[in-house]
């Protein structure tokens, strides 16, 4: 298969994305970090790896993806599948206890704390929209659709879609709609 530059320059965009989101995110909270403190965070390695493992995926090199998921287990305590496919400004916070099934998506700027799962249940995988955070603990579990800007709340258990402009929270989720 083809690693060549155009598969590089997208390797590095999405990874320049992840740093620049994460560093929007700090900021928001009112922490102007640099980019090398970015780089020396909790969650940023782990956001590599998940990057390098998908670029080998897509370039057909299973074997290296299959290494690099392995690698993101073992230092990050991070299971990550091997065709997970995240958008640019995915930003893992803390990465202990993260489990992602192999047919999960989601578009841009998904950010997840530490111990969230997100699986598949009778063959099926959440689709997550754009905008998304997703809090510690929180379990996102089948063929449901996760829309745009939505919350997660902490240890929330998610087993049906959620719509756009809403945060879910408690077990089973209970749905709490944006105001404007």
């Amino acid at each position: 298969m083809d690693i060549g530059s155009e598969n590089r320059r997208s390797l590095f965009h999405l990874i320049k994305s992840d740093f620049t989101r994460k560093q929007a995110i700090f900021l928001v909270d009112g922490f102007d970090v640099p980019m090398w403190k970015i780089l020396l965070s909790d969650g940023t390695a782990a956001n590599i790896i998940y990057r390098l493992m998908q670029f080998f995926s897509r370039c057909g090199l299973l074997p290296l993806a299959i290494l690099f998921q392995y690698l993101n287990k073992l230092l990050n305590h991070c299971v990550i599948g091997v065709k997970a496919d995240f958008s640019n400004g995915f930003v893992i916070m803390h990465p202990v206890g993260i489990v992602i099934n192999s047919k999960v998506s989601g578009g841009i700027n998904i950010t997840l704390e530490s111990g969230v799962v997100m699986g598949d249940a009778k063959g099926a995988s959440p689709l997550l929209g754009n905008t998304i955070f997703i809090g510690a603990g929180a379990k996102i579990i089948g063929g449901m659709i996760i829309g745009d800007v939505v919350n997660v709340g902490a240890n929330a258990v998610v087993v049906k879609d959620v719509p756009s402009n809403t945060t879910a929270v408690g077990v089973p989720a209970k749905l709490i709609p944006h105001s404007l």
